[in-house]
């Protein structure tokens, strides 16, 4: 016991704040007195100084800020020898740095600093584990998702031309093809007329050219959806374009040590706002918005079928909930639903090997074959917990397709 005391009294937290062309990382120990900070530029040389910097003590942790956005190829290159990595919010270094002694000062070093007293003081910071394959499908769906949105922008673009061309516009839900057969069909003489039908024929080409890059990014992520070998598309809501999302978004889902954890990160856990003999909870807006939107989707498409999930929304409504009382009461069973379905793939790849349905190479990371049990309290599960929502084969509660 005494040396479990002194090993955690000698322990050094090397807390790194990333940039993109440079790494500031600070020496802090137990006590939350930083020892030292340095800062490299980015690359080979940069990381070696980092390595040299950290062996001045003997029993280090690493602590980075963003480690799997800003920070990824340094978590990468750490987790690559050996060295664990914890993960620490920008949001809650920024709230340390707030409520330090320094009055909210804010330079690179009070930053690298105040991600180490988070790293040391924070409870339920995870482990950043880098996976090239969910790297990249990260990468896809993200450009997939920007190519959108442009797709969507040059669409309303086009749509503003079009109203000098052509009376009453465009009708909504305008494709590339129907926008060059209603332009074969304009005769204008004036030169503004011309210039705007020559602006709506470089528009028209724009979209065709994001509707083949689109297709293609599409055809990326489903390949690399069917690599995984994950079930969540067996899953009523969950699409190949879901399942990508919530799998490039979720990473490792041993990350999350309960369902609890998990529903808090997608956002749809409850927030409690009681004060005095007042319980109340109320709407959460943190979290990963995608993963949010994600479960949005599912339980959207839920609701219009026959399904135990449409029925659950039905008794919560009777229950005098309104539309969107009852959708979120929704997402969050739905939070579990997906949480226990990432916990039986990751198990079921594990028990299966290398030699087993895809093999090494899947997106779907390994983890411990017995997850934990989820902590599901009453805040955050609309009804008392069923026994069928219990960790392991999957079940189709909510789920199933007719």
């Amino acid at each position: 016991m005494a040396q479990v005391l002194e090993d955690s009294r000698s322990q050094v937290m090397i807390s790194v704040d990333p940039h993109k062309a440079s790494w500031t990382a600070a020496a802090v120990d137990a006590s939350l007195r930083p020892l030292a900070t340095i800062r490299v530029p980015v690359g080979d040389d940069g990381y070696r100084s980092l390595r040299r910097f950290a062996r001045k003590w003997s029993n280090t942790h690493w602590a980075i800020e963003g480690a799997t956005g800003l920070g990824a190829p340094l978590t990468s290159r750490l987790s690559e020898d050996g060295v664990d990595v914890v993960d620490v919010p920008a949001k809650l270094a920024a709230r340390v740095r707030l409520l330090s002694t320094g009055h909210g000062r804010k330079s690179d070093d009070a930053d690298a600093v105040s991600v180490g007293v988070a790293a040391l003081t924070a409870h339920g910071l995870t482990t950043a584990r880098m996976d090239a394959a969910v790297t990249a499908l990260r990468a896809i769906v993200e450009h997939r998702d920007d190519l959108v949105k442009t797709r969507t922008q040059t669409v309303n673009r086009l749509h503003v031309v079009l109203t000098h061309l052509i009376p009453a516009g465009a009708p909504r839900g305008l494709s590339a093809a129907r926008a060059a057969e209603m332009l074969r069909r304009v005769r204008l003489r004036d030169l503004a007329g011309k210039t705007m039908r020559g602006l709506a024929v470089d528009l028209v080409g724009e979209i065709r050219q994001l509707d083949r890059r689109i297709a293609k990014a599409t055809s990326d992520i489903e390949a690399a959806v069917a690599e995984s070998g994950t079930s969540l598309t067996e899953l009523c809501g969950i699409g190949t374009l879901n399942a990508g999302k919530i799998l490039a978004r979720v990473g490792s889902i041993h990350r999350f040590r309960s369902a609890a954890a998990f529903a808090s990160y997608t956002g749809t856990a409850p927030i409690e706002a009681s004060s005095g003999d007042i319980v109340r909870h109320r709407l959460s807006r943190a979290g990963d918005r995608q993963l949010n939107c994600a479960l949005h989707t599912m339980a959207i498409t839920q609701i219009g079928r026959d399904t135990p999930g449409r029925a659950y929304y039905q008794r919560k409504r009777a229950a005098g909930k309104s539309h969107r009382e009852a959708l979120r009461c929704l997402k969050r069973r739905l939070s579990d639903v997906v949480y226990r379905q990432l916990l039986h793939d990751s198990a079921t790849e594990l028990a299966a090997g290398p030699g087993g349905h895809s093999g090494g190479g899947s997106i779907v990371l390994r983890g411990r074959l017995t997850p934990r049990t989820p902590a599901l309290r009453t805040s955050h599960f609309p009804d008392p917990p069923n026994s069928t929502l219990q960790p392991g084969p999957p079940v189709r509660l909510d789920t199933e397709r007719r």
